[in-house]
């Protein structure tokens, strides 16, 4: 249909029933694009900007549910490692010394350094330190020998039957001509009624 521009003319909008059909129809389709824009941005548009936030909810949900559903399902493998790591940590505990057997590994050290052939120039318990869930116990030491001994005292620290670790050594010659170590030996007594981080973290994946 051709469009005559001049029918646009002297238009009355007092009189729209008398207006030429292709003004009617020019008009009618001017005003559904104006009530389709209108109702778009009143009503379909925050529709839309609900149902992006449901679908954004919706994927999130779903990557609850499956991090949950793997939870579930490695929940015998959880309680199975956690058995194990009671059984490992009741080890552990059985190679820390007791309150009764602290005195003891003063006695034990001694012995390590005089049958490593060392010398020992002092031997004393520091102070305690408070750690999350054991206590700490240092002991310092200065011995002196050769490089030999040194590493034989080492070596059979290491084969106590209780734990003991050894830390900051410093190692220099004296004036005699021999060698001498300063050495911090450090060994841990569980603090009653806390647990491991790890054990914590165990138990509450079995929980869920």
């Amino acid at each position: 249909m051709k469009l005559d521009l001049s029918e646009f003319n002297d238009i009355d909008f007092e009189n729209i029933g008398g207006w030429p059909k292709q003004v009617k129809v020019v008009f009618a389709a001017f005003l559904a694009i104006i009530i389709f824009i209108a109702g778009y941005y009143l009503f379909v548009s925050d529709s839309i900007d609900i149902l992006q936030r449901e679908q954004d909810k919706e994927v999130t949900l779903r990557d609850d549910f499956k991090a949950k559903y793997q939870l579930a399902a490695n929940l015998k493998l959880y309680r199975e490692q956690l058995a194990v790591m009671e059984v490992q940590f009741a080890e552990l505990l059985k190679m820390l010394p007791s309150q009764n057997e602290m005195p003891g590994l003063l006695d034990d050290l001694t012995f390590v350094a005089t049958d490593s052939a060392l010398g020992i120039q002092s031997l004393e318990w520091k102070e305690e330190v408070q750690r999350d869930f054991y206590i700490e116990f240092p002991i310092s030491m200065s011995v002196s020998g050769n490089y030999h001994e040194m590493g034989q005292f080492v070596s059979d620290v290491a084969k106590l039957p209780r734990i003991v670790s050894l830390h900051d050594f410093v190692i220099k010659r004296n004036d005699s001509g021999n060698l001498a170590m300063e050495i911090l030996a450090k060994t841990y007594r569980f603090k009653e009624g806390a647990e491991l981080p790890k054990e914590k973290d165990a138990k509450k994946g079995a929980k869920k």
